[in-house]
């Protein structure tokens, strides 16, 4: 069975194995450490201490607890990703065994959270830096007092480059052999072909 909150794939066999670790706490202490796991995934941080007492009715050891905010992490940052609304979440893990009232707190603390969490897993996103710029030169070195045998050329390329991060231009000098530039640029008019058949 598909779920959205997966984005659209299956649930993974480790996400149902502990919502039956999740049924076993109260409904009020899982909104409470849905809290505590929105605040993390919030980048305030979680209290693990806090966490411990909450299931320490359920008799959790460190593991369960560790699965616990392992598992609400999965279902909170994916919904959020995939842009789950909270009712389709709500009937989603009802469907996997896990209680109408654990739910119910756990889709509040979603909803009430939903567009900053969101906001958060952008910020925190893999970002790429943007080429904006190639240069190069074929160098051919006659003669040197480094080298024995000097017959082959080399290619300097200079790779300009936005930062990720930065966003500032950094440049990059890269020197390879002929042979080696030979592979990159068929390697590159392959990944060309691949782009120009998925547009």
């Amino acid at each position: 069975m598909r779920f959205r909150f997966c984005g659209d794939l299956d649930c993974p066999d480790w996400v149902l194995a502990e919502i039956s670790t999740l049924a076993k706490i109260s409904s009020v202490k899982m909104k409470l450490l849905c809290v505590q796991v929105m605040k993390d995934l919030l980048g305030e941080g979680i209290d693990y201490d806090k966490a411990a007492k909450l299931t320490a009715d359920a008799k959790f050891d460190s593991g369960d607890i560790k699965a616990s905010v392992a598992v609400l992490t999965f279902i909170l940052s994916s919904a959020a990703k995939h842009n789950v609304d909270s009712d389709s979440l709500s009937s989603e893990l009802q469907q996997l065994g896990l209680p109408k009232e654990h739910t119910t707190g756990l889709c509040k603390s979603y909803e009430d959270k939903h567009t900053a969490l969101q906001q958060r897993l952008r910020e925190s996103s893999l970002r790429l830096g943007r080429l904006e710029g190639v240069a190069w030169r074929v160098d051919y070195t006659l003669s040197s007092s480094e080298l024995q045998e000097v017959n082959e050329p080399t290619v300097q390329l200079r790779l300009q480059a936005q930062g990720a991060e930065t966003g500032s231009t950094e440049a990059t000098i890269v020197s390879i052999s002929a042979d080696k530039f030979r592979v990159l640029l068929t390697e590159l008019k392959q990944a060309q072909a691949v782009m120009n058949a998925l547009q």
